[in-house]
């Protein structure tokens, strides 16, 4: 789920950053955020930032409202120059997963393999972090995109481009929900070193996610919101009796599966 992850205890002058802080949000979080979830090219930034990977969950939103909003642009462009609309939503789709480096999909794909190619909670964490990909992985992967590119074709066939960026930007808040909510089913990993967000950074990351789906979508995004939410609920339920809580693949493949659902419930609606 995450790029990558820095710790450092050295505080630069003049960065205002300083060790062990724990205020419930900064300025910093947003670059952070981006750093956390994406491949974009973010300016370099001051070690000690890092130490706030757990506080800058309530960012997580800002991220799907940046990278939904260059990938519905490009969804746009698509269709200004006539491209047919199943083209439009696959481009779309594909710079979604460009700037994210895949790593959602990645941790979907990962999530299925372990889930249902081990028996045992120890050989679950085993398959998850095995770099190759197996039969549920690849069936995953491909299922979940034949839904997220229809269901995106759907949408911008009706003009509905605004409720596509409301699922980039509502799929992404529901990730600190689980690393607050599911122990560590590992004690390493990215998840681990990351931490556990507070309940403002949580509270701050649903809240404002909500507001941006309903300003964008309406009452339609209600139902997406609901829809969306048990879905992740019963992946939480998932992954806390196959292995015993979360990991960075589980927070990778709720963003897809939140994602999803928000999209075809929506696209039932509009």
């Amino acid at each position: 789920m995450f790029n990558r992850s820095i710790e450092s205890n050295k505080t630069p002058k003049g960065t205002g950053v300083q060790k062990n802080d724990t205020k419930p949000y900064s300025l910093w979080d947003i670059p952070l955020a981006l750093v956390l979830l994406t491949r974009l090219p973010v300016p370099r930034l001051p070690e000690p930032v890092f130490a706030r990977q757990a506080q800058a969950a309530w960012a997580f939103p800002v991220v799907g409202l940046v990278v939904g909003g260059v990938a519905c642009l490009v969804g746009w462009l698509a269709m200004v120059i006539n491209l047919p609309l199943f083209v439009a939503a696959t481009l779309l789709v594909a710079t979604l997963i460009m700037m994210t480096g895949a790593m959602h999909e990645d941790g979907l794909a990962d999530t299925f393999d372990g889930f249902w190619g081990g028996f045992t909670p120890e050989r679950r964490l085993e398959i998850m972090k095995d770099s190759h990909i197996g039969t549920y992985g690849v069936l995953a992967l491909m299922i979940s995109q034949v839904l997220r590119v229809s269901a995106v074709a759907a949408l911008l066939a009706t003009g509905s481009i605004w409720a596509i960026l409301a699922a980039c930007v509502f799929s992404r808040a529901l990730m600190p929900v689980l690393m607050a909510s599911l122990p560590r089913a590992r004690k390493s990993g990215l998840s681990h070193s990351v931490g556990t967000p507070g309940t403002i950074s949580v509270g701050v990351s649903v809240g404002m996610a909500i507001l941006i789906a309903v300003f964008l979508c309406g009452s339609p995004a209600v139902g997406a919101i609901i829809f969306a939410t048990l879905i992740i609920v019963v992946l939480a339920a998932v992954a806390r009796k196959k292995i015993g809580g979360q990991t960075g693949d589980i927070l990778g493949a709720s963003q897809q599966l939140a994602e999803i659902a928000f999209l075809l419930a929506l696209s039932a609606q509009i």
